[in-house]
């Protein structure tokens, strides 16, 4: 969560569904333009935020040539974030081993009525886990490594944006910011915003809002013992105590676990979902002390405008964040690194000049061709199985189910599109369906049961 509600996959789990969507042959583009050639400098660009959508961004067009400034306003902190990734990211984004505090292979899955489900156990295969890591660790790796590419990292707070004065093609945009409660100003030809949720770089170029749901988390350090039983283990908690249209989670860190929820129906009443949460592990952190307390907004769905001008929006600033899961550190890694390269291929290394046009062809097009649908289809998802206790139930259910669990992770681990077998998926229908009959039941009989009481 952060930059998000906590970035696991466990509810992802209907992805096979997604196998059956058909890709049409993309149009062939023509990416030649009349953009005017810089004689005698590069292409400037303003990066604004330097999380993983900021910084790859950062990296690719500094190591594609243009003259790349990476503004972060509090580079010692993070939001708060389940800190879960896809194993792919790894090798994709040459995320050094000694990032990750924990390897998870194990997942439990409790129910409303606590039904409880061993989630991946049996299903990872000997070289399979989801890594764990902290975002204050990976961002700052992140940074550096954009920097060591040739991007200038600016510790200052991005405060307006001033749009070109005038319609030439080439006019700059101005960022105002403060660095050491100095005022300055920066002109700039192109400016990549992911500046989160609240971005003000959205707000500049006059985006619309969206709806965001709030994540809260606490960080809780256990006694050793406690410690030991959540070393490869990550629990997801479904059911009203906790969430009215989310999940809760503990999560494994180096020394301490994550334990929050996220809501976007009921934020006011995040609090009371944290105390519900915590009742329900009230046991397994017995003893614990509280390190640190986090509360960040999470956006809902992608903004309507994502490119305007010479400005594009990347990362939960563009709203790339999925729904069921709450992931979003590998979608902002992935979008800032599309974007960075679609303005670097644009200005051909940075010597000429881009246009909005450049940034829809090369940034948008290519993101919404990859991955628009997942967003909408996941999004779907939620509303089935987040609405209630009885879908709730449901859904814990459904994972119990070994194809189920092998088709998640082959889609959540490697970020692709997973082969599923027909027969299996008309099974999972059934199963689908039978599930939602049974635990109606179970539902009547739990509210029956909280009247008595």
């Amino acid at each position: 969560m952060a930059h998000s509600l906590p970035h696991s996959h466990a509810a992802t789990f209907f992805s096979p569904l997604l196998t059956r969507k058909s890709h049409k042959p993309r149009r062939a583009c023509l990416t030649i333009t009349a953009n005017a050639p810089l004689p005698g400098r590069k292409l400037r660009a303003a990066v604004i935020g330097g999380g993983p959508a900021g910084s790859s961004a950062a990296e690719a067009l500094a190591a594609g040539g243009v003259e790349t400034f990476l503004f972060e306003r509090s580079p010692s902190t993070a939001k708060p974030c389940g800190g879960a990734i896809p194993l792919c990211m790894l090798e994709e984004f040459s995320i050094p081993l000694h990032l990750i505090d924990r390897h998870v292979t194990r997942m439990k899955i409790i129910s409303p009525s606590n039904l409880t489900v061993d989630f991946g156990a049996k299903t990872l295969k000997p070289d399979e886990y989801i890594p764990m890591l902290r975002r204050e660790v990976l961002d700052s790796f992140l940074r550096s490594r954009a920097q060591s590419r040739g991007a200038h990292l600016l510790h200052a707070l991005v405060t307006a944006v001033d749009l070109p004065y005038s319609s030439s093609p080439t006019a700059p945009y101005i960022v105002h910011h403060t660095i050491d409660n100095s005022k300055r100003t920066l002109a700039v030809d192109v400016i990549v915003g992911a500046d989160g949720a609240h971005s003000r770089v959205a707000k500049s170029i006059k985006a619309g809002g969206y709806t965001c749901a709030i994540a809260f988390q606490e960080r809780i350090k256990l006694p050793d013992d406690k410690m030991e039983y959540y070393k490869d283990l990550a629990e997801m908690y479904v059911g009203n105590d906790v969430s009215p249209d989310f999940y809760a989670w503990v999560f494994p860190k180096c020394d301490h676990v994550a334990v929050g929820t996220g809501t976007v129906r009921a934020k006011r009443d995040i609090k009371l979902y944290q105390r519900g949460i915590r009742e329900r592990v009230r046991q397994k952190i017995k003893g614990g002390r509280v390190m640190k307390v986090e509360a960040h907004p999470i956006p809902e769905h992608p903004r309507g405008v994502r490119v305007s001008g010479r400005v594009a929006l990347v990362g939960d600033a563009a709203g790339y964040v999925t729904k069921c899961s709450g992931e979003g550190i590998y979608f902002a890694a992935k979008s800032g690194r599309i974007c960075g390269e679609a303005i670097v291929k644009a200005s051909e290394g940075g010597d000429k000049m881009i246009s909005e046009s450049d940034l829809k062809r090369e940034y948008l097009r290519k993101w919404d061709d990859e991955y628009l649908m997942t967003y909408r289809f996941l999004d779907l998802l939620q509303r089935v199985f987040y609405g209630s206790n009885v879908g709730r139930e449901a859904l814990v259910e459904l994972c119990g189910d070994e194809y189920v669990q092998r088709m998640t992770f082959d889609s959540y681990l490697y970020k692709k599109l997973a082969e599923g077998n027909r027969f299996q998926d008309v099974k999972m229908v059934m199963k689908t369906i039978g599930s939602f009959m049974r635990c109606n039941i179970v539902g009547r009989e739990m509210e029956a049961f909280k009247f008595k009481v």
